[in-house]
């Protein structure tokens, strides 16, 4: 059987961070060689090159019990094994998120599993995973596929407890229990998953590529996790929201898609596939294959228009079959799934989306430092010329106009100081300027609001108190994130004006300062605000006990808008260390240049012998500018070049909006 589109688009994903990769590092050398690196330079180069060793590429299957997320995960990734890999039985089978990766550190597979009595702490998995003693190990070893199937059924594990227990771990809800809406009365036993979390190492060829897989368990568990929804999905190059096509979007389908998936939309960087998983069970032997196929895609128009989704981003699929098609190589089976047009969007749409992301990250870091250093060279080649041309002019000319160029000199040397002066006021100013913005994001100022709304809610009598908390901590989150953005929008003013100054005055390069815009995290806000709107909203939240309401509201919103603040705080602190450094550079730069042309014409005032031999030095140098300026260009251009692009589309993929399979 061919090699899988999504196969090959990954592996041409990886030739090309690798082709990255060494552009920065030859850049990196470049900078090395010539001396011209500043310790921020190198540390954001350092940082750069780790982000590009460190990419994932993370899918999410996100669905409600018994679509068939597990086996759509078996058929795109694992069915070179033979068998079922990740366990896929009828029924509940994933029972806490699971996250497959393949770890370079760790020198072996493994699982590691956390207690689901961890939802007792206020602490967020993701803090959690800084800290492996919390986690149970089990040791994978890859070359028994039995054991690994085996140690690999832990995901699914569930156990009896007490319905105080489980009330304790928020994990019962009397609103969406089927036993408690037949029978109007609590259980006594209610089950729970064995796990909280996942996570699974495993050296699988496209896992070692970077691929990251998200499995999702049902709503219900969704619900008691938000940070799945607050933070791994929207984190994730592609969401894939399996449906079944024998019951077409459920209630419970809905649900899940309104409060969980569907905000994923408006997320840059997020594809959103639907996948109408067993189509199988609407074939028909009895039937005409057209008849099958307008029942398929019948069905297929219905669920895009509930969910009010583009119906090409709609995949009728049979994982199942696609799985056993895989393992038997049988073509015409596989085709008959659907689950090649699957792989084809993934490969043709979701990787080269993530490349163009990547690829945009690391032009506008590394290619606005070679910019600065080009501008850098050309100013320095220009200053070259200009003062070569200058001393070849005052061949055969008397002491008088030497003494004139000196005084000359003299004159700009002192304009130009005396604004080197001025621009240590407006630094001076941007400092004040930037101690009022990151006041405004620092975490004393964010848990002073915390600890307020903590013991506001901690005190209230009444659910409309709880819930008006809640709406004023996010009204002050965003009342400070607007003060920040005016505190930003007054610093680029005065950057911007000090730029021009210098450009305009002295003639050095004209370059655009780094700009610091706090869009990005008004946006995540206001998505939290809408979370947190919903959480106030929903009957469940009014029907659950304060205490347990109060921390989730805690552990998940109120948490994750802190590290909003944090990586604001922390980005903004980056961006006014760093802003005016290109500006320094220069102003530096042109007064070495204007130091050494006053001293070059001092010593041909008191000695001709010295005016040939310092054009020869002006040449020498003006020939290694130039190279290093080629040099220079030369990884520029490789910087933005599409090097190692995935291959195109094949022309014989067809949309399956129109395909017709034989059934």
């Amino acid at each position: 059987m061919k090699q899988d589109q999504f196969d090959q688009s990954l592996h041409s994903y990886s030739a090309w961070r690798a082709e990255l990769i060494q552009t920065v590092e030859r850049y990196q050398a470049w900078l090395e060689t010539h001396d011209l690196a500043s310790p921020e330079q190198e540390f954001r180069i350092f940082e750069a090159i780790d982000a590009l060793r460190r990419d994932r590429l993370t899918l999410a299957f996100v669905a409600e019990f018994s679509r068939g997320k597990t086996e759509l995960i078996n058929a795109l990734f694992f069915s070179h094994y033979g068998q079922r890999l990740l366990p896929s039985e009828a029924g509940r089978t994933t029972m806490c998120p699971t996250e497959l990766f393949f770890d370079s550190v760790s020198e072996s597979a493994y699982i590691h599993l956390l207690p689901i009595e961890t939802r007792l702490q206020d602490k967020t998995i993701a803090e959690f995973k800084l800290e492996p003693i919390h986690w149970n190990q089990i040791a994978l070893d890859v070359n028994d596929t039995a054991q690994v199937a085996e140690a690999l059924h832990q995901v699914i594990r569930t156990r009896q407890v007490s319905l105080k227990q489980a009330r304790e771990l928020g994990l019962y809800d009397e609103s969406s229990d089927p036993y408690f809406r037949a029978h109007q009365s609590t259980p006594a036993q209610v089950e729970i998953p064995h796990w909280r979390h996942a996570l699974i190492s495993f050296p699988h060829p496209f896992l070692q590529q970077g691929l990251v897989i998200l499995d999702t368990p049902g709503l219900n568990a969704m619900g008691n996790e938000p940070e799945l929804t607050l933070n791994m999905l929207p984190c994730a190059q592609a969401v894939l929201f399996l449906l079944a096509a024998d019951t077409g979007v459920t209630r419970s389908d809905m649900e899940m898609w309104q409060h969980h998936v569907h905000a994923l939309r408006g997320q840059a960087g997020n594809n959103l596939i639907v996948a109408l998983n067993k189509i199988d069970t609407l074939w028909d032997e009895l039937k005409e294959p057209a008849r099958v196929n307008a029942s398929i895609e019948s069905q297929r128009l219905a669920s895009a228009e509930q969910l009010q989704v583009d119906s090409a981003r709609v995949f009728p699929i049979s994982a199942q079959k696609g799985l056993i098609a895989k393992i038997r190589a049988d073509e015409r089976l596989l085709e008959r799934s659907r689950l090649g047009e699957l792989e084809a969007f993934l490969a043709q749409t979701v990787l080269p989306h993530k490349r163009e992301i990547m690829r945009g990250n690391v032009v506008v870091q590394i290619g606005a430092m070679i910019d600065e250093n080009l501008a850098l060279l050309e100013a320095r080649k220009q200053a070259a010329g200009d003062h070569l041309a200058e001393l070849r002019s005052l061949r055969g000319k008397n002491a008088d106009v030497i003494v004139h160029l000196m005084s000359k000199s003299r004159e700009e040397q002192a304009a130009y100081l005396r604004n080197v002066e001025s621009f240590q006021n407006s630094r001076r100013l941007l400092q004040t300027q930037a101690r009022n913005m990151l006041e405004a994001l620092s975490l004393d100022s964010v848990d002073k609001l915390i600890n307020k709304t903590r013991a506001t809610m901690t005190h209230s009598w009444t659910t409309t108190g709880m819930k008006r908390a809640m709406e004023t901590f996010f009204d002050g989150a965003r009342d400070a994130m607007e003060q920040v953005s005016g505190h930003a929008e007054q610093t680029r003013m005065l950057i911007r004006a000090t730029y021009k100054k210098f450009h305009e005055e002295h003639g050095l390069p004209q370059l655009a300062p780094k700009q610091f815009s706090t869009a990005s995290y008004s946006t995540e806000l206001e998505r939290l605000y809408q979370e947190a709107d919903a959480f106030r909203r929903s009957p469940a939240t009014a029907m659950t006990e304060q205490s347990f309401v109060i921390k989730k509201f805690f552990i998940s919103l109120v948490s994750h808008t802190r590290s909003l603040f944090f990586k604001a705080n922390q980005d903004a602190n980056n961006w006014l260390k760093e802003v005016m450094n290109p500006l320094v550079r220069q102003i530096k730069e042109h007064k070495t240049t204007m130091e050494k042309r006053l001293d070059t014409l001092r010593r041909i005032s008191e000695s001709r012998d010295t005016l040939d031999s310092r054009i020869k030095e002006l040449e020498v140098g003006l020939r290694d500018t130039r190279q290093q300026l080629d040099t220079l260009r030369q990884l520029r251009h490789a910087l933005d070049c599409n090097v190692s692009a995935p291959p195109p589309p094949s022309s014989e993929s067809k949309a399956h909006s129109s395909s017709e399979v034989a059934v």
